[in-house]
């Protein structure tokens, strides 16, 4: 029996609906573009044409989805990162609720193959499916670092580097055609000197969070979430005590659907 299959503006509507008040972005592509651009050992096995989504967080992600997440969860003794399980409860929730039964794989930035390499390279997805320019060494001509290991980094056009890339979405058996058409991602950091300070910021002063405002953002981390993601990863969880969001109550070991 043939697969259910979607097509681009219902699944762009769908999510955008579903996701953009929970301070989500989505954005299409082709697994085609995806496997364009890397080696063959880390091809998504999947038809050129078949359609996938990007997502994104936002700034307003933490407010509108993660702290009300918290909220209605209080959670005590939460294994997993609790960012990593209000992406993933969002995402699985808004896909069993617009597409039943389509056959939907989803992979989330952090997760590994058997092999430890992620699922996806989520910069380079980001980038052809032209949500954010994905800047590398190779886009500085005549670069100073010689043979240093410089890291590249994503900027968003509008939001700079005040966003994360969260997952990918794959629908399986459901191949566009022209009436999915890539588009370049914005190049908001054009010259070589900026180039030049985005990774040398990113690279060597990622901690001061400067490369974020490589470009003028409209939106940035408000001050508790930025208090949350510069407090070490194994002392969150105190910090959600503290502002009342791990209240007590038993403790919940389900996983996540």
């Amino acid at each position: 029996m043939a697969l259910p299959t979607v097509n681009v503006a219902d699944v762009r509507k769908a999510l955008s609906n579903h996701l953009s008040k929970l301070g989500f972005e989505v954005y299409p592509l082709k697994i085609g573009w995806y496997n364009a651009v890397l080696s063959p050992s880390l091809h998504l096995s999947y038809p050129d044409d078949t359609l996938g989504v990007v997502v994104l967080s936002t700034p307003a992600m933490f407010e509108q989805a993660f702290l009300p997440f918290m909220e209605s969860r209080g959670w005590k003794g939460v294994s997993a990162d609790p960012i990593d399980q209000c992406v993933k409860h969002c995402i699985n929730n808004t896909v069993s609720e617009c597409f039943p039964g389509v056959k939907v794989d989803v992979s989330y930035d952090y997760e590994m193959l058997p092999s430890r390499k992620p699922k996806f390279l989520a910069q380079s997805a980001a980038h052809v499916a032209g949500a954010v320019y994905y800047y590398q060494r190779s886009d500085v001509p005549d670069h100073p670092w010689g043979e240093k290991k410089m890291f590249g980094v994503c900027i968003h056009p509008r939001l700079g580097g005040w966003f994360a890339i969260r997952a990918m979405l794959v629908f399986v058996g459901s191949e566009v055609g022209s009436e999915l058409q890539q588009t370049a991602p914005p190049d908001c950091v054009p010259t070589r000197e900026d180039r030049i300070q985005l990774l040398e910021d990113f690279n060597l002063r990622w901690q001061d969070w400067s490369y974020r405002d490589i470009v003028p953002p409209v939106q940035t981390y408000s001050q508790k979430q930025r208090e949350y993601f510069s407090t070490p990863p194994a002392q969150r969880l105190d910090l959600l005590t503290d502002w009342g969001y791990l209240t007590g109550g038993e403790e919940d070991n389900t996983q996540e659907n």
